[in-house]
């Protein structure tokens, strides 16, 4: 099996659903680990859970605080002496129609999920320029792809990803610094519970569609082979998968089977 092993990986987002079960997952391959995010509390509960605990590092982090980002990159890598891999893994969803949003709301989906990576990944790039080495992953979505009814916002920040991360892989393919999009679609977390309406609240309602999707771990292990393979972007999930050849090849296709969901709301 293709996998990563006795690596210093720094993962945002690493308190909850995909970036916890990463967390565990890499922890059993003798691999040390910076987990980062909002919650301390929860960071130090997914610490607990890794094989190797005394191999793992928690640094709390807001990815929508941009002022303290140069600090928290030089911490982290101060923590362990260097950082082969970032796993860009932090970031909130949406739940609401364009008329229904405010302008607030794009600002925090495009802060957290765009700005917020950018400028975490941008900090650390030099340490990776001078070591000649280096993996950034990006955990994107199918959303990054197409569109989907009530993810404007979250689309759009997710589409931007990917515009600038080809750009990175193709200006410092040279460094040998290698970028990995990951575009999981419907997975069983709480992302739709934690997603922001129009108003800017919680959503706080579970989402039918996810809970039916592939588990936390089931998608840390594909994204573990990806990384590992150093894929330059891998779709993971089920038959919503097939939404990006769709998109490519089907365009009014694809917009006709989205407008059904719509028709639902």
């Amino acid at each position: 099996m293709i996998t990563i092993s006795e690596k210093i990986i720094w993962i945002t987002g690493a308190s909850s659903g995909i970036g916890e079960a990463l967390a565990i997952a890499l922890s059993k391959q003798d691999n040390t680990l910076i987990l980062s995010a909002r919650n301390a509390a929860a960071l130090e509960n997914v610490k607990s859970q890794c094989h190797h605990p005394e191999k793992v590092a928690v640094l709390p982090l807001d990815l929508s605080e941009f002022e303290t980002i140069p600090t928290k990159v030089v911490q982290a890598v101060t923590l362990f002496g260097s950082i082969d891999i970032l796993v860009n893994n932090g970031g909130i969803s949406q739940r609401s129609l364009v008329k229904d949003t405010s302008l607030d709301v794009y600002r925090k989906l495009i802060n957290v999920n765009y700005l917020g990576t950018i400028h975490l990944t941008t900090n650390l790039l030099p340490y990776f320029i001078k070591k000649k080495t280096g993996h950034f992953v990006v955990t994107s979505s199918l959303m990054g792809k197409f569109g989907a009814p009530l993810r404007a916002g979250y689309c759009g920040s997710k589409h931007a990803l990917h515009g600038f991360f080809d750009v990175l892989r193709l200006e410092h393919e040279k460094d040998n610094i290698h970028v990995s999009l990951i575009c999981p679609g419907y997975v069983n977390t709480a992302i739709a519970k934690n997603a922001l309406l129009g108003s800017g609240e919680a959503n706080n309602l579970r989402d039918k569609a996810n809970e039916q999707g592939i588990s936390a771990v089931e998608c840390a292990r594909q994204m573990i082979i990806a990384i590992a393979d150093k894929k330059h972007e891998v779709y993971i999930g089920g038959n919503e998968k097939y939404g990006v050849y769709l998109k490519r090849f089907f365009p009014k296709l694809l917009n006709k089977m989205l407008q059904r969901t719509l028709k639902k709301i």
